[in-house]
């Protein structure tokens, strides 16, 4: 039984991060290893409550009070098998997920301090590579039948471990030169180093699952061949279109880029570093795009359009790659620091400013203003950017943004990266290939089996969802799996996390 008065004695603690000066200086990641100590002390707070609400607030359904209670009384070993018994990956999301399961912590009420739960689950995931590695569990039978996996994102990979694992011949079809999706070259590595990534993928390689890289499916392979050569196609490809400002002055300017685009191109220059590239070491090259066009921050002034995840890891990289001064602009006002239960009441994820690790290593957040127009130095490169003061309300479900007359100034900006979100799955050769069509929001629909409008074609993550959070696409792709092996005949059934209609907690 867990310790009833934990949360009384001990108050909630992080370890503490890699000081400002020295991790700017590399690509490594912000925190370190948090102790044994520390984390069976936060471990301790956990309450084992009666209605756990973080089961809800987490889409995986992580026994997050039994490996909190195991941790506590160092049944290390049973709390990796509890974890990995639903996610795949606690590697990534202890790393990565902004933890909407403390959001719904019973010790959240009344403003209290939430269970460190994404930081238990990390030094778990961590534990299970330092007990041994990550073994590989490979069927004991193959099944004869095969599956395509097109996205190597975690959706795709939960959903090939899982379909693997069941006996089935897993192929996952990645477009770029490596396999991890945004983990690889969207997520920087100062939030993930990428041999977690790489450990990963060396236990679905042993368990069965084939890699083809640089494979552009409905390019390079035709939806009709990839259904020629398997039983089952699963679509998880994200939703990488980039939501844009076309109507903005002086959008068509050079040094004005979607933030994605200058994302993947500095993580293509970490990975390209011939020392040290797996732990982010040194200074990289200078980012380029792929026609060579340079994307880099060095002695830059860097103005950083949204306010979310994205934002943030543009923020973090611009100061890794030396820019000038950094403005990271906001539409909507600064929130407050804590829930304000009227508009979120607990266990909702609150809108609260969050302080991301790259806020405090430098640059000025601006809250409730908007770009009216990208500046011409004459030449056709960005130098400024024209900012208004604006005020955001909603009318019959739409936004409307309104500056405020006289509050016009300009914001020197040699490189504009736009983080304002997603506008879902790409456009693509494929979709037409295997006959579907985005909805109106950019994703593409499954039915209640998770298959799309096409039989035996199946879609899962943020291709489905929309640009979402990483426990959201694992807990997709393992849903997904589970309908695949009912739909493939499989003994047995797999866990099924979440349907196709599952939405966040929220208030009604």
């Amino acid at each position: 039984m867990p310790d009833p008065n934990g949360f009384l004695r001990y108050d909630r603690r992080l370890p503490a991060r890699r000081p400002v000066p020295v991790r700017i200086m590399d690509w490594r990641e912000v925190y370190p290893p948090a102790g044994e100590e520390l984390i069976r002390e936060q471990a301790t707070r956990c309450m084992d409550c009666g209605i756990p609400f973080c089961h809800d607030g987490c889409p995986l359904g992580n026994r997050i009070p039994d490996w909190n209670d195991l941790v506590r009384t160092g049944g290390w070993d049973a709390a990796v098998d509890s974890l990995h018994a639903t996610n795949n990956f606690p590697e990534f999301t202890g790393r990565l997920c902004p933890a909407p399961c403390e959001a719904a912590c019973v010790l959240g009420l009344g403003g209290q301090q939430p269970v460190t739960i994404k930081q238990v689950e990390v030094e778990i995931a961590d534990a299970a590579v330092a007990r041994g590695g990550l073994a590989p569990r490979p069927a004991s039978a193959p099944t004869g039948r095969s599956v395509a996996v097109v996205g190597s994102g975690p959706a795709g990979l939960a959903a090939a471990q899982q379909l693997a694992r069941a006996g089935h011949a897993v192929t996952v079809y990645e477009r770029d030169d490596a396999i991890g999706g945004l983990l690889r070259y969207g997520i920087p590595d100062f939030k993930l180093e990428k041999r977690h990534i790489d450990r990963r993928l060396a236990q679905l390689s042993a368990e069965g699952v084939r890699f083809r890289t640089g494979v552009n499916v409905g390019v390079d392979v035709t939806a009709e061949q990839l259904r020629a050569e398997h039983d089952a196609v699963l679509l998880a490809c994200g939703a990488l279109e980039g939501r844009d400002t076309p109507d903005t002055p002086g959008r068509g300017l050079r040094g004005v880029h979607q933030a994605m685009t200058h994302l993947v191109a500095a993580n293509r220059a970490v990975a390209g570093q011939p020392d040290g590239a797996a732990e982010g070491l040194g200074r990289p090259a200078p980012a380029v795009l792929p026609d060579g066009t340079p994307i880099d921050a060095a002695g830059r002034h860097v103005v950083i359009i949204g306010g979310g995840d994205t934002a943030a890891d543009c923020l973090g990289v611009a100061h890794r790659q030396g820019a000038a001064g950094v403005y990271q602009l906001d539409l909507y006002p600064e929130p407050p620091r804590s829930r304000d239960d009227a508009r979120d009441p607990w266990p909702t994820w609150p809108w609260i400013l969050r302080d991301y690790a790259a806020h405090e290593e430098g640059g000025e957040r601006v809250f409730a203003v908007a770009v009216q127009e990208f500046v011409d130095d004459g030449t056709g490169q960005v130098r400024a950017v024209r900012i208004a003061e604006v005020t955001v309300e909603k009318r019959d479900g739409r936004r409307i943004v309104t500056p405020l007359p006289g509050s016009e100034r300009e914001l020197p900006a040699d490189l504009v990266l736009l983080a304002i979100g997603f506008e879902g799955t790409e456009r693509q050769p494929l979709l037409e290939q295997f006959g579907l069509a985005r909805n109106a929001r950019g994703a593409v629909d499954a039915r209640p089996n998770w298959q799309t409008a096409t039989d035996g074609v199946f879609v899962a993550g943020d291709m489905h969802r929309g640009a979402s959070l990483i426990v959201w696409a694992i807990a997709e792709g393992r849903a997904a799996a589970a309908a695949i092996h009912a739909y493939l005949g499989g003994a047995g059934g797999l866990p099924a996390p979440v349907d196709p209609a599952r939405q966040p907690l929220a208030a009604r």
